[in-house]
């Protein structure tokens, strides 16, 4: 195990003197060993030589090169694995399990995202491990958890937005089931898995055990279904499909204005009541049929009838700038250019620019960490690797093997590795 175990240097991010070994690939896991790698924890990304991450071939669009060609990365590994060295390792061979072996003798935590069951036929899953490495927090990331029925079945973001329920509320009321538009349950698996293992960690370090986290997509889909599964508790009524409106709050949803689109999230009755001055509806506030959020939601398709046709009247900037004046919730409905053109998500660091020696630009745009912390603030060390860019000094770091060593393995193909020298153009 790392002894320093979240020591380190003054400036450097809270998770410093934190090793992982990163098992993972696709989006969920990734995006767990990504935010532990911004928060300083040290990733070393275990792929299979010649394949690497799966995502790195998910596209176009790939980085494009120094000579405008496109390289073999791809947008969507970009997206989640900065702040990573790439390690290339074939674990399916007796010499490539003695390497993960001998990496996870300097190592804090263990990441995977195999599907339940495969890597105890190669002797690293946590039952395996756990007498040789007692400290280690092993955290894996599947479909469906490591028991119950459906254990063993891979698992996707799509099916476990289907299966948990989200695309049953999503979606127009008469139209069909409908997924969020990103990896959702991917990244909110990633998140908890996060949290869980910061929470193994602690209790490591006050009690010397490790232990096995398990976070699984399903699970994590239906822990997101919050208000809705305790409106189904408490009613006992199916929610249903209402396009962008809100189950528990009227009015809170897209209205069309003149020239646009803008979100009315209305969250109290006082709030609704200036909406109805700034509209020129007084009498609106004062109808019972409206006058409370419980009597709104009851009169659900009046209320929202008057709203329409008041919105449509004025064009959104006229809206928005009056909304925010009066302290009512209101927002536009940008596009993915427009929110990277907005000047609070500019100020809040949402973009970020990486060196990168094989983009065209000699640096890679990507989406900032949303963590903001005043003494120990995210850091972008390492911009997404190149499958096994780091195989050499890895194993010459943390696993003592010589040149040679290393020459060899890379003939027999247990590691791979690029040739040294300057990334590709």
């Amino acid at each position: 195990m790392a002894a320093s175990r979240g020591e380190g240097a003054e400036g450097a991010g809270p998770l410093a003197g934190i090793r992982v070994l990163d098992m993972s690939r696709i989006l969920a896991a990734p995006t767990c060993t990504q935010i532990l790698g911004d928060l300083g924890a040290e990733v070393i990304k275990v792929e299979k030589p010649g394949a690497g991450d799966d995502t790195r071939r998910w596209g176009p669009p790939f980085l494009a090169g120094r000579d405008g060609a496109p390289t073999t990365e791809s947008a969507y590994y970009l997206s989640s694995n900065r702040n990573k060295r790439s390690v290339a390792i074939d674990f399916t061979t007796e010499a490539g399990r003695a390497l993960i072996g001998e990496l996870l003798e300097s190592c804090d935590v263990l990441v995977e995202n195999f599907r339940t069951g495969t890597l105890a036929r190669y002797g690293l899953d946590y039952a395996t491990l756990r007498g040789r490495f007692p400290e280690l927090v092993y955290c894996s990331v599947t479909g469906f958890g490591q028991d119950g029925p459906y254990a063993r079945r891979a698992g996707y973001d799509y099916l476990a937005q289907a299966m948990g329920g989200i695309m049953s509320i999503t979606g127009d009321a008469d139209g069909p089931p409908m997924k969020v538009g990103v990896g959702i349950a991917d990244v909110t698996t990633g998140l908890y898995a996060t949290i869980g293992i910061l929470a193994a960690l602690r209790h490591r370090d006050a009690t010397g055990e490790g232990q096995h986290v398990d976070a699984a997509l399903l699970d994590t889909q239906v822990s997101w279904l919050v208000n809705e599964a305790t409106n189904y508790f408490v009613s006992g009524e199916r929610p249903v499909r209402r396009g962008n409106a809100h189950p528990n709050i009227v009015p809170y949803r897209v209205y069309a204005a003149s020239d646009g689109h803008v979100v009315l999230a209305v969250g109290n009755d006082a709030q609704f009541r200036r909406w109805c001055e700034i509209a020129g509806r007084p009498d609106l506030a004062d109808d019972p049929r409206f006058a409370t959020n419980a009597a709104r939601i009851a009169n659900r398709d009046a209320i929202d009838a008057a709203i329409e046709t008041a919105m449509a009247a004025r064009p959104a900037a006229d809206w928005l700038a009056a909304l925010e004046a009066a302290g009512v919730p209101a927002g536009p409905v940008n596009n993915i250019d427009e929110v990277f053109d907005d000047p609070h998500v500019r100020a809040r660091g949402m973009r970020i620019e990486m060196a990168h020696p094989q983009a065209r630009e000699g640096t890679v745009a990507l989406v900032g960490s949303p963590l903001k912390l005043s003494a120990t603030p995210v850091r972008y060390r390492y911009p997404p690797p190149r499958l096994g860019e780091h195989t050499r000094e890895i194993l010459a770091d943390f696993a003592a093997r010589s040149p040679d060593e290393i020459a060899r393995m890379l003939a027999d193909g247990v590691i791979a590795a690029p040739e040294p020298g300057p990334r590709d153009g």
